[in-house]
């Protein structure tokens, strides 16, 4: 069983990676496929983070799961709140009863440096220790994860997320965010070459 990481957050919130090393027919006797998806390894992707919604709450209606305008994925009276992110061969998801949430994974790659001043504010760009590239996945990481716990799309990483604290030296940061004047605790962590971040709140 590739469970690649497992977090319960609290009673009622739980969090985990799925490592994707079975094939596309695993994933379809578990879990319907909710849109087409063209592009074969990007519908494994897509089937293995609806199969990991159940592995974390087995009574999850995956069935009843649609997406919103914005395309975030979401159940119908909120029963549960989740989210689910993918980034090469894995698949992340968090589930919680009764608080709004998002995760992001990310594989560090160079690409990121130049963008850094696109979603980074000069203030941002202090709380990195270095300039080591996995510090500065973890902030865009951690912004990833405040966009789909908000969920309604049109956010100005750099305007609207605004994350304040003392240094990347412990696993959480604090952020501002303006849409909905609301301070977030955002959590991550270091899993060998992935970056994970999650909120819930």
């Amino acid at each position: 069983m590739p469970i690649f990481f497992q977090h319960s957050i609290d009673e009622t919130t739980r969090l985990g990676i799925w490592k994707i090393e079975e094939n596309e027919t695993f994933f379809k006797g578990n879990v319907p496929l909710h849109r087409d998806v063209t592009h074969p390894h990007k519908r494994v992707q897509h089937l293995a983070g609806r199969f990991l919604l159940q592995f974390l709450f087995a009574d999850f209606p995956y069935h009843l799961v649609q997406v919103a305008d914005t395309r975030k994925p979401f159940l119908p009276g909120d029963e549960y709140h989740f989210s689910i992110s993918h980034c090469g061969d894995y698949a992340a998801a968090i589930v919680s009863k009764d608080k709004r949430v998002g995760v992001d994974i990310e594989i560090p790659v160079e690409k990121i440096e130049r963008i850094r001043d696109k979603f980074l504010s000069p203030e941002e760009q202090e709380l990195l220790v270095t300039g080591e590239l996995n510090q500065l996945t973890a902030l865009w990481s951690a912004k990833e994860a405040v966009f789909k716990w908000y969920g309604a799309g049109k956010v100005d990483f750099k305007g609207h997320i605004q994350l304040t604290g003392q240094s990347l030296t412990e696993e959480y940061i604090n952020c501002f965010f303006a849409p909905k004047e609301k301070e977030l605790q955002i959590h991550y962590k270091m899993l060998d070459q992935l970056v994970l971040a999650w909120v819930a709140d």
